[in-house]
């Protein structure tokens, strides 16, 4: 009974074998590593949040209310997201300099870092779209064919069928869409920004939009050629019809007057 008692193991015996063996497979550091990950990445969150929220007293509570409620001088931002921020923020149309019918893109000037955290703040406020990645933004390999029947079915009436913009109601215009990110077309699909209609997954795809963007950057693009020769700006029917009448009903006067100063000098002699 004595030599069974002697040869008894001790009970952590078991465990520190066990801590051993994962230590020498590597299963200790995947055992403990996931979770230490997901800590890290909560504090930044949660860090991100603090100072987007700081940011936000300083810069957009006077309009929107400290909360983000909203208020007479600005709309609530509860449940718009962080592509919302990133759209109007990162274009510099927030903050706004002085109200008005439309809101127009200025300078930015916030750094992205601080617009990422002003977004992760009013993200906490309520769900909303996400700010979209550069695979979701990115042209390559989308239908650009397919793009440009989207765009003139759902864009052109305001944007022009290039993208150019356009004139709307009450001193409201869609802007030119030359040159911008592709990043902020697709949030503004996503948020309906202003006087733009949202355009979510449910209604436009996550492929559809990314035909779109191919499409915009096939037409103004650097290497684009017009086929018509001279594109007067892209903008349509209506510059090329002033066009028509100016140059071209001016021309015709003009051959008028000589014709009768011809005809005339010519009765004379």
């Amino acid at each position: 009974m004595k030599k069974l008692s002697a040869r008894r193991r001790h009970p952590l015996a078991a465990v520190v074998v066990l801590l051993l063996a994962l230590a020498a497979t590597g299963g200790l550091y995947a055992a403990f590593a996931p979770a230490g990950k997901a800590q890290a990445d909560e504090t930044a969150q949660s860090l991100g949040i603090t100072e987007g929220k700081k940011l936000y007293s300083v810069g957009c509570a006077s309009c929107h209310g400290t909360g983000g409620q909203g208020s007479s001088d600005g709309p609530s931002l509860v449940g718009v997201g962080a592509a919302a921020v990133d759209f109007q923020v990162g274009t510099g149309r927030m903050p706004a300099q002085q109200p008005g019918a439309q809101i127009p893109r200025k300078k930015v000037i916030y750094t992205q870092a601080e617009i990422d955290q002003l977004a992760a703040y009013i993200a906490s406020l309520g769900a909303g779209p996400a700010i979209p990645t550069k695979n979701q933004v990115s042209p390559g390999g989308a239908d650009i064919a397919k793009g440009g029947e989207l765009f003139r079915t759902n864009c052109a009436q305001c944007h022009n069928f290039t993208g150019k913009g356009g004139a709307l109601t009450h001193g409201k215009f869609a802007p030119s869409l030359e040159g911008v990110d592709p990043k902020h077309i697709y949030e503004a699909m996503q948020t309906g920004p202003q006087n733009m209609p949202s355009f979510p997954d449910t209604t436009l795809s996550e492929k559809n939009k990314q035909d779109i963007i191919a499409y915009l950057d096939a037409v103004n693009g650097d290497e684009t050629e017009s086929p018509g020769g001279l594109e007067l700006g892209g903008l349509g029917p209506v510059s090329e019809g002033l066009f028509g009448w100016v140059f071209g009903l001016g021309t015709l006067v003009a051959v008028a007057v000589w014709v009768a100063a011809r005809t005339a000098k010519a009765k004379k002699s």
